[in-house]
């Protein structure tokens, strides 16, 4: 694929002055530019869609979702996938991250990495990933080879596969069963693909772990309460999201979540029902971990 036919790798004539702007002037060019990025992911939505829908699928039934990716890509990869367990009570294992030249590329250079397809294929390889997982390669030119051989590795071993990039009719969309393309047009300063392909990127992860965890059940409409309250803020989050939903005084609230080892779920179902903490855990287990589920004396069948 010929670097200067993407559009990520273009120059706009729209930005040829930027070096002659005043901070203010720049400011605002570039703000206009990134006010692109929402309406180019709007047209990928149907198959960003139909990707996490597959994916969804196949984490119901026991599987884990892993990005591959090199440099900005990458990163973003890493980012997104570390924030799933403290918001979501997540395992490490079950949404993480490879990315390209190893732990050290998070925060050093190493550029030369994503050139390495012998490395893509053997990461894959070592993460041991089968038919239930759902791999994304994440490429802003849609054509870097360490992410290609992962992606085309996973495939063969079974996996679901997704090609995330921002270029049009990209080798990694026709490697992976899912072909995203947000085709965000030429960065502000040419190639530098952190700038709007990376913030559209970071916006299709979003989509993408945060909808499969709201179909795993790990919300009660849009309360996250399977929060890890590790530190005061969450403490206090979860606090309020036991008062809402049950209408509990403050105090009780706080007693239910210290009984319940600060598990929200757990106190919600304990001062509903009013169970012990293992009589409520054993209800929320019972609801498949839902607890809307939990809550439905139809779906348990009987008050616990």
């Amino acid at each position: 694929m010929n670097l200067s036919e993407l559009t990520t790798e273009s120059a706009d004539p729209r930005f040829a002055g930027i070096d002659s702007m005043s901070v203010a002037e720049l400011a605002a060019t570039m703000n206009a530019a990134d006010a692109s990025v929402p309406g180019a992911v709007a047209a990928a939505l149907p198959r960003i869609t139909a990707a996490i829908e597959a994916s969804a699928e196949r984490m119901l039934r026991g599987g884990r979702l892993v990005y591959v990716g090199a440099g900005t890509p990458g990163r973003l990869g890493v980012l997104d996938a570390s924030e799933c367990p403290p918001t979501f009570s997540t395992p490490p294992e079950q949404v993480f991250a490879i990315i390209a030249g190893g732990e050290s590329a998070i925060v050093a250079p190493c550029e030369g990495a994503e050139d390495d397809e012998e490395a893509g294929a053997a990461a894959v390889d070592e993460a041991g990933v089968g038919p239930l997982d759902t791999v994304v390669g994440i490429a802003s030119s849609g054509r870097t080879p360490y992410v290609l051989a992962a992606v085309r590795r996973a495939r063969e071993r079974g996996s679901l596969t997704v090609g995330l990039s921002c270029n049009a009719g990209t080798p990694l969309s026709a490697a992976a069963e899912h072909g995203i393309e947000v085709l965000v047009g030429p960065e502000v300063i040419s190639g530098s693909t952190r700038l709007k392909a990376g913030t559209a990127q970071k916006l299709v992860l979003n989509m993408f772990s945060t909808i499969v965890m709201v179909r795993l059940g790990k919300t009660y409409g849009n309360l996250m309460v399977d929060v890890r309250a590790t530190n005061g803020k969450l403490r206090e989050r979860a606090v309020r999201m036991v008062r809402t939903i049950t209408g509990a005084e403050r105090a009780k609230a706080v007693a239910a979540l210290q009984a319940n080892g600060y598990s929200v779920k757990q106190a919600v179902v304990a001062l509903r029902f009013g169970l012990s903490p293992q009589e409520a855990a054993d209800r929320l287990v019972r609801a498949g971990g839902r607890l809307r589920a939990a809550l439905d004396e139809r779906t348990i069948g009987e008050r616990a």
